[in-house]
């Protein structure tokens, strides 16, 4: 299992091997049983990796990994995406997985794609039961990064009027988990014009806020 501090200097590690033009890293989605549609925002990371190699000066591999819960294979994964609309479920041992990739450095992303609240919070509660989601406050180093968001998490898509929200588990000081509610930032990832109402405008500030998200998690 790969240690917090190899994770924790992941980030210097892939402007180091970029110069050699040596892809380092691979992001991943997270794979999940119950019947939710873990797979939707297919187009999200791969654009958000491009972005990220353009702007960044990462150098990840171009297309993303899916990587199951329960896996040892996610240990490979500095960083995992997940998002969905319906039903999620973790045997214990995904949970127990999860937990250690987690507390081990791993850093998990988890989307609100619409109507996953109900489902994503007590399966993350079997994760870290000693844990809370607290929302993170608009001076969070997560929103000043290379791209100011002084208001927090931009609204990408509107779904029930209510503001969009970042929400954080915090392990012993470390945020390891970012769950973005009432946002659909993989959705403004995703190829222009995939959705009706799509704009360039609220598509780049998803795509600088997901940079700023992978920024903060190879430099904290």
């Amino acid at each position: 299992m790969k240690t917090a501090k190899i994770f924790c200097f992941a980030f210097a590690v892939i402007i180091f091997m970029s110069s050699f033009n040596n892809p380092a890293y691979k992001i991943a989605r997270l794979k999940y049983n119950g019947g939710g549609d873990w797979y939707g925002d297919r187009t999200a990371l791969p654009n958000l990796i491009k972005f990220c190699n353009e702007n960044l000066k990462t150098n990840f591999e171009a297309d993303d990994d899916v990587v199951e819960v329960g896996s040892a294979s996610l240990f490979n994964y500095p960083f995992t995406f997940m998002t969905g609309h319906g039903n999620v479920i973790f045997t214990d041992q995904e949970a127990r997985n999860l937990r250690k990739y987690l507390t081990g450095g791993g850093f998990l992303h988890i989307d609100d794609n619409y109507g996953f609240d109900k489902f994503i919070r007590p399966q993350m509660k079997k994760v870290f039961p000693e844990l809370d989601f607290v929302e993170l406050p608009v001076n969070h180093p997560i929103y000043h990064q290379k791209y100011p968001f002084p208001n927090g998490l931009p609204k990408i898509h509107e779904h029930d009027g209510k503001r969009a929200q970042g929400f954080g588990l915090i392990y012993k000081g470390r945020l390891v988990c970012f769950y973005t509610y009432e946002c659909d930032l993989g959705n403004g990832w995703e190829d222009y014009g995939t959705y009706a109402g799509d704009t360039q405008e609220a598509r780049l500030k998803a795509l600088k806020m997901g940079a700023n998200l992978i920024q903060y998690i190879f430099t904290q």
